[in-house]
């Protein structure tokens, strides 16, 4: 045991260690906050291991919970900060096999701090600290955090064996620390690799967010594919590799694709955005073809074709069905900016109407990063600055059929139809006409020209719902002036 410099633990955690300590029990803190703390950064949970039963840690405690098969107490704090609110302490454990490669087939209590540390999955995760500033580190992990490095506690091919998420998660823990993996370790992952088909969905998903939000997504996309796990993962993302793409490009399809995941990180955007920009251009490989004409390679559809694939991986991954929405739409329409000068308000109000407000300026996001991504100069700032005015301009528009001034309800008042899928092409064919020109959503003039579209044939309704008019919008000089003024375009 050393004697380590103090830490700064915040009191609300330092007193359930106290609790324990004045309890007769060991408290030494534990596992990735140790790891944190000895790295001076700050610990996003705090783990407390002890020798004692679950039933004598929840006796010292006011107020706790205790519903798992591990022995881990929540003890709930007197903290105002909420990630302080609960801190889980458990028993020196012992753990017998894993059939499953999953969990544990049975977990027995232990006295011996010992026995605990030798069951965790790195050296780095297996260092203990006590209140008193006291460490306990019997596989160098240390040593380890110093070089960098990632590497098990014993035997990788028995650590793997156990939990098969160690695997990804070794990965994660590296592209997180700006970490290598050691190469024994880095062997038995390669060696167990096709474990990962055993593991559950979300427990996968969970580590490749995760990896995706560190602040080097790339590094950890590529180590995946050298070491047999992307595979597991996305494994559409592999058919890229060698892909050379046309002139306008300087990289294969999945160079590109990892260089606009990295600028995408660099520039700390959201998840949804990044993994728009990890499957943006997935769907190349599949639309690939030689042009005689142009001389070159075409990838028309790509972004159809890759919002298909990119929901296929999310459905596989049991991604939330909203978030699997969002990407899905940045996905299909990330082509949609293209040449400020041919873009009509128009057409900038339907891409919003498509994706969303919530999701346009994500949109943007997507394209700044695929931008950088192909290897050209940066995106131009005034091209940028035309997108976002042109963007803010439309905002003020109605972009649904919610915002028109007429309801269903009221055409059928009105016009004398029936309830029927008619009233639902008449409100679209009204949308693109207010589209067009936003001062046309007044009540008299919608319920006049209800009457009117309601004596078409439903096929000519639906073609005019559908198509819409290119036509510019007009609108108050002062307020569009005010808008390019503010981005600096005219």
């Amino acid at each position: 045991m050393e004697k380590a410099h103090k830490f700064l633990i915040p009191s609300a955690v330092a007193k359930v260690a106290k609790t324990l300590e004045e309890g007769g029990l060991e408290a030494y803190f534990i596992g990735g906050c140790v790891r944190d703390l000895l790295l001076k950064r700050t610990p996003k949970d705090w783990d407390i291991a002890t020798n004692a039963t679950p039933e004598k840690i929840a006796a010292l405690f006011t107020e706790t919970f205790y519903e798992n098969d591990y022995g881990t107490v929540g003890v709930v704090t007197d903290s105002t900060d909420e990630s302080l609110k609960v801190v889980e302490v458990t028993p020196y454990r012992l753990e017998g096999g894993y059939s499953d490669k999953r969990r544990p087939d049975s977990v027995a209590w232990s006295n011996k701090l010992e026995d605990d540390l030798k069951r965790r999955d790195f050296t780095i995760n297996a260092i203990a600290l006590n209140g008193a500033g006291e460490i306990r580190d019997l596989f160098e992990g240390q040593k380890d955090l110093a070089r960098k490095m990632v590497r098990t506690v014993g035997d990788p091919n028995a650590r793997f064996n156990e939990d098969a998420l160690r695997i990804l998660r070794a990965v994660r823990i590296a592209v997180e620390l700006d970490f290598t993996i050691e190469s024994e370790t880095q062997d038995a992952i390669v060696k167990h690799a096709a474990h990962l088909k055993e593991m559950a969905p979300e427990r996968i998903r969970e580590e490749f967010l995760r990896i995706l939000m560190s602040p080097r997504p790339h590094i950890g996309l590529i180590l995946s594919h050298k070491l047999g796990l992307l595979k597991y993962t996305a494994p559409e993302l592999e058919d890229g590799i060698g892909v050379a793409q046309n002139q306008a490009h300087a990289f294969d399809v999945f160079e590109h694709i990892m260089r606009t995941v990295e600028h995408a990180a660099k520039k700390e955007f959201s998840l949804e955005v990044r993994l728009a920009a990890l499957f943006h251009d997935i769907g190349k490989p599949a639309t690939r073809r030689w042009s005689d004409e142009k001389k070159d390679w075409t990838f028309y559809g790509h972004d159809v074709v890759g919002a298909k694939i990119a929901a296929k991986i999310m459905a596989r991954l049991a991604f939330p069905t909203k978030m699997s929405g969002e990407v899905v739409k940045l996905v299909r329409w990330h082509m949609f900016f293209s040449d400020t000068e041919k873009i009509t308000h128009g057409a900038v109000r339907r891409i919003v109407t498509r994706v969303g407000k919530e999701n346009i300026w994500r949109l943007m996001d997507v394209r700044t990063a695929d931008r950088i991504g192909t290897g050209r100069p940066k995106e131009s700032p005034y091209r940028l600055r035309k997108y976002h005015a042109m963007i803010d301009e439309v905002m003020r528009d109605p972009l649904s059929v919610g915002m028109l001034k007429i309801s269903g309800g009221k055409i059928i008042e009105i016009t004398g139809l029936s309830p029927s899928p008619k009233i639902g092409q008449i409100l679209h064919a009204l949308l693109e006409e207010v589209l067009d020109a936003p001062e046309k959503n007044t009540e008299a003039y919608l319920e006049k020209r209800a009457k009117e579209l309601a004596i078409l044939g439903d096929s000519a309704l639906k073609t005019l719902g559908e198509k819409g008019k290119d036509i510019k919008e007009q609108k108050e000089e002062k307020d569009i002036q005010a808008i390019r003024k503010k981005h600096w375009v005219s």
